[in-house]
């Protein structure tokens, strides 16, 4: 019997929290392992109010109150750090807690992880819930990142980690920026499943534009040298091309990628290894649910 932890940062959706939690106990009764939940609370503005059923199936849930927020991605490298320093696994899972990250898909993950046990396994998106612009700028972003880092990146937090890919997550300065950058940058040896993205449960998406641009520019942060070289190449190539034809509209995409260059150059600057050394200490509280 193997022992899982399922790593949720949370940060006000306690009501989505409380149905995720009765959705994952539901889906994980025929399981032969030991299922655990640290939840990360990303110092949460409401009160914890968390409305869960008897869960029998779920081995404990302990909740790790932060004392300033610090983010989604730098909730996950400490809650990373905690469950390797500090408790006893084989296997970490994170996941997103409103709903997004279906429960139905643990199942999956862990008959991958039965299998290859020495892999880490990621969720491969292959269909996503939101509106059509949306699906068409996250397809952008996918092609751009592919082009400047030359990595195809296809999955988000939602993995299962081996105990070797965690302890190489928190010896890495990316995962305090981006955790999909970082775990592909240290991580070669993984295999994938087909991921949906689901419905939140409550409430509107977090991930607007704004959060998508900057997402991506995170990842590309991670692989910045290789970036910064293809950048340069497309300017020189970009500016033979134009230059019998210049205009201002023509200098429009030189424009932007100058602004991403820079956008990029300050992003990088989030992969401060001794913050997360001692992120530890931003815990205020542990709390034992169960």
């Amino acid at each position: 019997m193997k022992k899982f932890k399922i790593l949720i940062p949370v940060y006000n959706d306690w009501q989505s929290l409380s149905k995720l939690l009765n959705n994952i106990d539901n889906e994980i009764k025929n399981i032969d392992h030991e299922i655990s939940i640290i939840i990360v609370d990303d110092a949460s503005t409401f009160d914890r109010q968390l409305e869960i059923d008897n869960l029998s199936n779920i081995n404990s849930i302990k909740v790790l109150v932060m004392r300033e927020n610090r983010g989604h991605a730098r909730c996950i490298a400490t809650g990373m750090k905690y469950i390797f320093e500090k408790d006893e696994f084989d296997y970490v899972i994170p996941m997103d807690g409103d709903g997004e990250d279906r429960p139905e898909e643990i199942k999956e993950l862990i008959k991958s992880v039965e299998s290859s046990p020495e892999q880490t396994v990621i969720g491969e998106r292959v269909k996503r819930s939101e509106d059509f612009i949306f699906k068409f700028c996250y397809l952008l972003h996918k092609i751009v990142t592919l082009v400047f880092t030359g990595h195809s990146i296809k999955f988000g937090n939602f993995t299962c980690l081996t105990k070797l890919t965690v302890e190489k997550m928190i010896n890495e300065k990316a995962t305090w920026n981006s955790f999909s950058g970082a775990l592909t940058k240290i991580e070669k040896n993984k295999i994938s499943i087909p991921s949906i993205r689901g419905e939140r449960y409550f409430g509107p998406s977090k991930m607007s534009f704004y959060n998508l641009i900057k997402h991506s520019l995170s990842i590309i942060s991670v692989f910045r040298k290789t970036f910064l070289i293809r950048s340069a190449l497309f300017i020189i190539l970009y500016i033979l091309f134009i230059k019998s034809n210049a205009s201002v509209i023509m200098a429009l995409p030189l424009i932007f990628l100058l602004i991403a260059v820079y956008s990029i150059s300050n992003l990088a600057l989030r992969e401060n290894m001794d913050e997360f050394d001692k992120s530890l200490k931003n815990i205020i509280n542990i709390d034992t649910i169960k």
